[in-house]
């Protein structure tokens, strides 16, 4: 009888144990691999234009979003998402703003959120009557110094392993396209994610609003629920500089860390991070928070008079003065753009941008960013040991040691690049689906040198 008693006891111990397991830890997490897998379906079918098949069989196909259904809705342009039948979540397209997580609201409410916005025209017109940067029109410039054969080997470096699933890939050196490769289905017209490289255009934009003297690098933030503790004395410098002392924890693991509470759990993501306590005096420490630039975000729409001028800002300010005509700024429930995160342009793109940087703001003649923008976003923040500046990462501390010291990037999870060597007059995009910390950008970046110094 002590026996039968005692595995009875086991037992239910095993039980509470699993109940345990479901409720503190599996449950919580149901609705971001959900959510996960909606937003993510939801904008490579919609925004990309890619087949559902080969969304699920890569950008999915981990553990644990492989375990996750999607089910498409083409007709109503939305895609929901279940985990063996539990924790539905949807994602919904709207035209020119791409696809938001539908959270604490419903489809419809979002679709009448952007019933009077019609999105600006995206410049140009015809890219291929265009030429290059403006356009997609290409010179026949040949450049003696550069080694066409290491070039092209130096590019297919980034293809030759599978598993590295490179898609894109573009070299621009002195201000033309040099060399550009593209994965099977996918091609220069093909919008790609560019997760955290969307913090870089956030700081254009607020770059932009500096030069229009609508906003001051040294001015607080701002928000109401600062005014009475330490928070008050946060500025926009020290959010661009990730510095802004705000208690947050940028993790993409199994734990419930504060940028997958905010980016898969919360309508508000500037809200969730507004709610953050401080940890630290603003200035004083260097913390990697995607909250912060989504706080720049929210900055940016309250310099507007309306949600819909607010969501004409980045292409009428910034893509079609400088010919990005694919790329997209995706907003949450509460209409602010996840600056942090969600932004999507051709690799052709992206390194329009980077080229942009690199001209220190000039396009074409006509300057865009302010004077000595470009410098600021290259000065290192506090305490980031020469890796961070104004929303992009530097190399300053050698972590590329073979590659120059003036290098700064756009950085996204999955190793997204944009790559700015000013002393090379060099811009190179990688785009990808890779775990991160595993592409050698050292190597395949000091491939690239040596084929334009022959």
């Amino acid at each position: 009888m002590k026996k039968r008693n005692r595995w009875m006891l086991i037992l239910l111990l095993l039980l509470f144990l699993l109940a345990a397991f479901w409720f503190l830890y599996l449950q919580p997490r149901l609705p971001v691999m959900t959510g996960y897998a909606a937003k993510n379906m939801c904008s490579c079918v919609f925004v990309s234009g890619r087949s559902p098949e080969s969304i699920r069989a890569v950008d999915l196909d981990f553990f644990p979003i492989n375990l996750t259904h999607t089910e498409i809705d083409r007709e109503g342009r939305t895609v929901t998402a279940t985990i063996f039948g539990m924790a539905p979540r949807t994602a919904v397209f709207r035209e020119g703003l791409g696809c938001t997580l539908v959270i604490d609201a419903s489809v419809q409410a979002l679709r009448e959120q952007a019933a009077a916005y019609t999105p600006p025209a995206s410049l140009p017109d015809d890219p291929d009557t265009v030429p290059w940067p403006m356009g997609d029109q290409l010179p026949d410039t040949i450049f003696p110094e550069v080694d066409q054969g290491k070039l092209q080997a130096a590019i297919q470096f980034a293809f030759v392993e599978p598993e590295l699933q490179t898609r894109g890939v573009v070299v621009v050196y002195r201000g033309q396209l040099i060399g550009e490769a593209y994965a099977p289905g996918f091609d220069r017209h093909t919008p790609q994610l560019g997760w955290s490289m969307t913090k870089s255009i956030t700081s254009a934009l607020i770059g932009i609003l500096v030069r229009e003297g609508k906003l001051d690098l040294d001015q607080p933030a701002g928000f109401p629920m600062w005014k009475d503790d330490m928070r008050r004395g946060i500025t926009i410098d020290d959010l661009l500089r990730m510095s802004s002392g705000l208690s947050w924890v940028e993790d993409y693991g199994w734990r419930q860390a504060d940028v997958l509470k905010m980016l898969y759990l919360g309508e508000d993501m500037a809200g969730y991070t507004m709610r953050r306590p401080p940890s630290a005096d603003p200035g004083d420490e260097w913390v990697y928070a995607s909250g912060t630039t989504n706080l720049l975000s929210y900055i940016i729409q309250r310099e507007m008079d309306s949600l819909e001028e607010y969501w004409a800002f980045p292409r009428e300010a910034l893509f079609n003065r400088i010919g990005m005509r694919s790329a997209i700024v995706e907003p949450d429930v509460s209409g602010t753009l996840v600056g942090s995160s969600y932004g999507f342009a051709t690799p052709r793109d992206w390194a329009r941008f980077g080229l942009l940087y690199l001209n220190d703001g000039v396009w074409e003649g006509e300057r865009i960013l302010p004077e000595g923008w470009v410098d600021y976003s290259r000065e290192t923040a506090p305490a980031s040991a020469g890796e961070y500046g104004a929303q992009f990462w530097l190399n300053k501390s050698g972590t590329l040691p073979d590659v120059p010291g003036d290098t700064y990037a756009c950085q996204g999870f999955q190793e997204q690049r944009v790559f700015i060597i000013p002393s090379r007059d060099l811009v190179v995009v990688r785009l990808g689906v890779t775990d991160d910390d595993t592409f050698d950008f050292n190597t395949f970046l000091m491939s690239i040198l040596e084929a334009i110094e022959g």
